[in-house]
């Protein structure tokens, strides 16, 4: 049974204050894994992988959390017939002369371009050519014909209904104007993007490559394929890829561990943290300690190429 989102975010907390691994913890009930084990005594790939000590604390320090034992790396076993690479909103955004007010209000854009040139067509090959299972996350109108589109809606089926909202009220209008406003000068060009927007050349499905749009569908995808494991690549690791449909807090209610590979994902970067990119570094951060784990691509790439993962 999926997990309650109270039930998700008291396992974030408890990973955050401490309680290690619990969040992190195989998101199948005791009973679902026994008989996991049972039907299937899947055979597994050795991986180098990043994983992340909170603990301990030691107040002995000025500063307690500089105990922890921090970034730690591990060959772990991953079960090749239940993990899916998926792609989310790896995106062709036009270029910065094209759409001038975009790229003002999303700084990651170069970034994320120069990852889909440099890192995706060595990644997405290598997954391809060992067999694993791809999956596509996407968010617009381009991709509706898609053959892997069509696919994922036929197996999910009718979608659930929308969640209850809050009624609105003049006051909290004024609050949502306010947001919106801001920045206001940029939405044209925003607009104007998002009307054109297309999937990365490097990042394009091929064949009847899974593409949701969703959880549901994603999930669906998921079933079919027996995958209780995504590896998440695409932009961002702080924003789309945790939060937008199909991404990984949706995924882990459902049962599925998330985990992200370190250099085929940016972040969403502020004034005061882009130099640095410590947003991205803090995403990867609670990942590792609420999520799954933190690979990094040429390990990854490496661990495809052992063996074809496909049977």
């Amino acid at each position: 049974m999926a997990e309650t989102r109270r039930e998700f975010m008291r396992k974030a907390a408890g990973a955050l204050l401490g309680a290690v691994a619990a969040s992190s913890a195989p998101a199948f009930g005791e009973e679902r894994k026994h008989d996991m084990e049972k039907k299937d005594a899947a055979r597994t790939i050795r991986m180098p992988a990043n994983y992340y000590e909170q603990f301990d604390a030691d107040y002995s320090l000025k500063t307690p959390a500089q105990g922890y034992g921090g970034w730690k790396k591990a060959e772990i076993d991953v079960a090749p017939d239940h993990t899916a690479v998926v792609v989310m909103h790896a995106w062709d955004c036009g270029t910065r002369a094209q759409y001038p007010g975009w790229y003002r209000s999303v700084e990651y854009i170069p970034r994320a371009n120069e990852i889909c040139r440099t890192v995706f067509p060595k990644l997405l090959s290598a997954v391809r050519q060992s067999g694993c299972k791809l999956f596509h996350v996407v968010g617009g109108n381009y991709y509706k014909q898609y053959p892997g589109y069509k696919r994922a809606v036929e197996i999910a089926g009718p979608e659930p209904k929308p969640l209850e909202q809050a009624p609105s009220d003049p006051a909290i209008e004024r609050l949502r104007k306010f947001k919106a406003d801001l920045g206001s000068h940029n939405r044209a060009d925003i607009q104007r993007g998002f009307k054109n927007v297309d999937f990365a050349p490097e990042a394009k499905p091929q064949g009847n490559e899974g593409i949701a749009e969703n959880d549901h569908q994603l999930f669906a995808l998921c079933k079919e394929a027996k995958v209780n494991h995504l590896v998440y690549a695409g932009f961002a690791i702080n924003w789309c890829l945790l939060l937008s449909p199909g991404g990984m807090a949706d995924m882990q209610q459902r049962g599925v561990m998330c985990s992200a590979i370190r250099q085929a994902v940016t972040a969403v970067e502020n004034k005061e943290s882009a130099a640095e990119e410590r947003c991205k570094e803090l995403a990867l951060w609670r990942i590792a300690v609420g999520f799954g784990f933190v690979f990094d691509v040429d390990d990854f790439i490496a661990a495809l190429k052992k063996e074809r993962w496909g049977r």
